[in-house]
């Protein structure tokens, strides 16, 4: 049996949980389930819209900036590369709280009234602080297992896919409907959450347990009844009207489903405890929280020539599964592939999303049911979230059912639940949220692990973040430019059929199935478009995913423990 820990093998179990890699995935997953507050835009974005009379596209605008903060994470990347991961978890932190708590004072009407810019900058600072926590808790748990990247990324992700529905539980159990107050709550319980956990999340050097994934499927089966029991909660609410005392029982409930995990963490390494005082002579195994820089070399004249070189070389990558250099990947043909299907797919489901709120209310449904459609796409969010992960990781290793295929058939689902907005079907809001947020949520795993797989490790915090770039593009274009157009004009062609003529500082509203038709008939031709581009990257690397791809991890797990059984012997002798 091999271990991993700190030097805490024979000290107490308590030192060995809270130093473990096990509690460290733990945190990793509350840290994830506070960090989708950019998900719940369409829960507030009314109380901005009427607060400060804007009009749709103005609305629009502000859910783009909120979109390009929350995925252009470059500098996240970047700091990750050079510092430990709690510095990047504190820079996030107080991002969040000052970008929420600057939007919270303007609509409470504490501070004067900001200009657009203003309103612009905030939402793009809060959100931006999603990609600081996804690159210090995600990306390092990544790193920490190699070989169960997409199990890692689908439940990770699959948290933050929840965490709309989380915080939405809280909110009415300290809040009660008080809209405004959740502004103030996505801005101090994300920051107080990570400050919690900054020593915890590190870079870990462990060899892989044979249990691994199992451990993996408890986490699993945990997420997926707290999934169930928002579900039914949602549905529970939908028939009646919940007091603050029972959103308190709730809430109440999803907490302690939230620290469940933690009996598995315990379980865990009390056996991996009680194993290593068994053993007669242990070694004890020391865990590498940051980078091991080897000595100075002295630098040849070949070895300049090579870093001369290094520009020449970005036309030249290896092989795939090989580390590119992150120019290498950047210019790569299958970068760009990726990056469109991405723009295509992902910028057009969180145009959805932003814009829940006011489809619903253009569709005549009540206020509650909106709360429910955005539950909703947070639930199915997770879930999709979750089955992209754990089925693409069984389907690739079982049947080499490659991860690009998964994406295609993915962007070619959520075509349905657009066309679903496009026709208002009765009641067909309520499945196309179901719909729109499963394949929002599965692109994401689908994303982060085939950028993994093709380029490597090495670069990963950047080259993770350069993914999410393709998000606040894909919603400029089809959320500003088309859909906030569209919507603007019909509803200024609303108010001239009255005779009215709009006031300045006077929200724009729509009412009725024009406002959003002929915007998401657009949308879905293209996400179609993007589907059928991704079958590009399909075919280029139907041959990578054939073969074993997580061979050379299993070789470099098997020289580690060759190293230390080579450790051992000597120590003994």
């Amino acid at each position: 049996m091999v271990f991993s820990g700190s030097d805490n093998g024979g000290g107490s179990l308590a030192k060995r949980i809270i130093t473990g890699r096990w509690f460290m995935v733990f945190a990793s997953f509350l840290i994830m389930s506070a960090a989708g507050a950019t998900y719940m835009f369409g829960l507030y974005s009314a109380d901005i819209k009427s607060s400060l009379g804007y009009d749709q596209t103005t609305l629009n605008l502000l859910s783009f900036f909120k979109d390009l903060g929350a995925n252009v994470g470059i500098l996240s990347g970047l700091i990750n590369e050079v510092t430990p991961p709690y510095v990047v978890l504190s820079i996030g932190a107080i991002l969040n709280f000052f970008g929420y708590f600057m939007i919270w004072l303007t609509v409470t009407k504490k501070i004067s009234t900001p200009q657009i810019w203003h309103m612009c900058l905030y939402i793009c600072i809060g959100a931006n602080s999603q990609s600081f926590a996804n690159t210090g808790a995600l990306v390092t748990c990544v790193k920490n297992f190699p070989e169960s990247r997409g199990v890692v990324l689908g439940l990770l992700k699959g948290f933050v896919g929840l965490s709309g529905a989380i915080i939405t539980q809280i909110y009415h159990a300290i809040y009660g409907d008080d809209s405004k107050s959740l502004i103030l709550l996505i801005g101090w319980l994300p920051a107080v959450i990570s400050f919690v956990f900054l020593k915890t999340i590190r870079i870990m050097k462990v060899i892989r347990q044979a249990n691994e994934l199992k451990i993996f499927y408890s986490f699993l089966y945990i997420s997926l009844g707290l999934a169930g029991f928002l579900m039914i909660i949602i549905i529970v609410e939908k028939q009646g009207n919940f007091t603050r005392c029972e959103y308190g029982g709730s809430a109440a409930a999803v907490v302690i489903a939230l620290f469940l995990p933690l009996a598995v963490v315990i379980k865990e390494e009390y056996v991996l405890w009680k194993g290593k005082k068994q053993l007669d002579d242990p070694l004890p195994l020391k865990i590498i929280t940051q980078l091991q820089r080897p000595p100075p070399v002295a630098v040849t004249g070949t070895q300049k020539d090579e870093d001369v070189s290094c520009l020449r070389n970005v036309f030249k990558p290896p092989n795939r599964g090989d580390d590119y250099t992150i120019l290498q990947a950047l210019f790569s043909l299958d970068m760009l592939i990726l990056f469109f299907a991405t723009i295509c797919g992902v910028g057009s489901t969180l145009t959805a999303i932003d814009n829940l709120g006011q489809i619903g209310t253009s569709l005549g449904y009540p206020k509650r049911s909106i709360s429910t459609f955005v539950s909703l796409v947070s639930i199915w969010n997770y879930l999709g979230r979750v089955v992209a992960g754990f089925i693409s990781e069984i389907f690739l290793t079982r049947y080499k059912f490659p991860r690009p295929l998964m994406l295609t058939l993915t962007l070619v689902l959520s075509c349905v639940g657009h066309l679903l907005i496009a026709f208002n079907v009765r009641n067909s809001l309520y499945v196309a949220s179901i719909i729109i947020g499963f394949c929002f949520g599965a692109q994401w795993p689908l994303l982060f692990a085939i950028i993994s797989e093709i380029f490597g490790l090495k670069y990963y915090s950047t080259l993770y973040n350069f993914g999410s770039v393709a998000s606040p593009i894909g919603s400029y274009l089809l959320n500003v430019r088309v859909t906030g157009y569209l919507y603007d004009k019909e509803a200024d062609k609303q108010m001239k059929a009255l005779g009215r003529v709009r006031r300045h500082g006077e929200d724009l509203n729509c009412i009725g199935d024009e406002c959003f038709k002929l915007a998401f008939i657009i949308i879905a031709a293209v996400t179609m478009f993007g589907a059928i581009f991704s079958i590009i990257l399909v075919v280029r690397t139907r041959k990578f995913y054939q073969s074993d791809i997580y061979k050379k991890f299993r070789e470099e797990e098997k020289a580690a423990e060759a190293e230390m059984a080579t450790a051992r012997g000597a120590e003994g002798g």
